[in-house]
């Protein structure tokens, strides 16, 4: 039988909670969702206002991954969704506005992906994000060297800047903004790509190029554009282990000498929230969203 349960007044089934998802530590589905309501208080705000792009993995990592826009089959109606401009037209697309529509979710077994930019103003991007992506040899660890970089250089430019693993082999940077045109936010990620290419030429690498990438940081300034998006704050990610977009101190990012010392499964965030509160709150305090050069 089905369990049901109920948050904030509504009625959720939420099934299959004995299904391993992630196999290499025997990560079950109920596993999932207690993670998520879990780390409810801070994950909520990030997906605040946002579109999510739903990168799905039901049966693990190692079955089906497939990514949904469009609002799914049999999504409640007192689930959030709202329109959402695209080139080819416009599509109705999930908010997920509070815990009971976050659990809803979080039941369909996926990653939360979403945009630089809020519903009410479409393609205008409150926050830039960076996306370092190492190519083997290089680990998170170079990453580091290229997110100290690249935060001085954002600083520079009055742009405070802030760092979370990517769940992955990589790291990502944030900062917020002043309201800005996602495509002017695109380029000026560009041109300091570039510029960290020309300042650091044997670790970085500004194309996404395959051939240019082994042993380099590619730094991926295109997730600005309007209509990409990135993995949000403290999703889980489809791997073999539980592991977690989860931010990090700067201190963490200097003193990282190995790739697991920035590799974080579900388990570590709890306490880490307990510790730190959310480490990219300042990204919500409009006075720290400066403008672009």
């Amino acid at each position: 039988m089905t369990p049901i349960t109920e948050v904030e007044g509504r009625r959720l089934a939420l099934t299959n909670l004995d299904k391993v998802l992630h196999p290499a530590t025997g990560f079950t589905k109920g596993e999932v969702l207690h993670y998520y309501a879990t780390v409810a208080d801070v994950l909520l705000p990030h997906l605040l206002d946002r579109p999510v792009s739903f990168l799905r993995y039901p049966d693990g990592p190692d079955g089906q991954v497939f990514f949904t826009k469009n609002v799914p089959p049999g999504t409640p109606a007192w689930v959030t969704t709202a329109e959402v401009p695209r080139t080819e037209g416009p599509a109705r697309m999930v908010l997920v506005q509070n815990l009971a529509s976050l659990m809803w979710a979080a039941n369909l077994v996926t990653e939360f992906h979403t945009p630089q930019w809020t519903i009410g103003t479409p393609g205008i991007a409150d926050r830039i994000v960076f996306d370092l992506d190492p190519g083997a040899p290089a680990t998170v660890v170079e990453c580091c060297e290229v997110a100290l970089w690249l935060r001085e250089r954002l600083a520079a430019d009055g742009i405070e800047a802030y760092a979370k693993s990517s769940g992955s082999k990589g790291l990502h940077l944030l900062a917020a903004v002043a309201p800005t045109p996602s495509a002017d936010v695109s380029a000026y990620a560009k041109e300091l790509a570039v510029e960290a290419e020309r300042a650091l030429p044997r670790r970085v690498v500004h194309r996404m190029t395959r051939t240019l990438r082994p042993g380099k940081v590619f730094v991926d300034w295109s997730q600005n554009a309007g209509r990409k998006t990135t993995a949000t704050p403290y999703t889980l990610r489809a791997r073999a282990e539980p592991t977690v977009s989860a931010p990090v101190t700067w201190e963490e990012v200097e003193e990282c000498g190995s790739p697991d010392r920035l590799a974080f499964q579900a388990m570590d965030i709890p306490p880490r929230v307990q510790d730190f509160g959310d480490l990219l709150a300042p990204l919500f305090d409009a006075e720290r969203a400066g403008p672009l050069p």
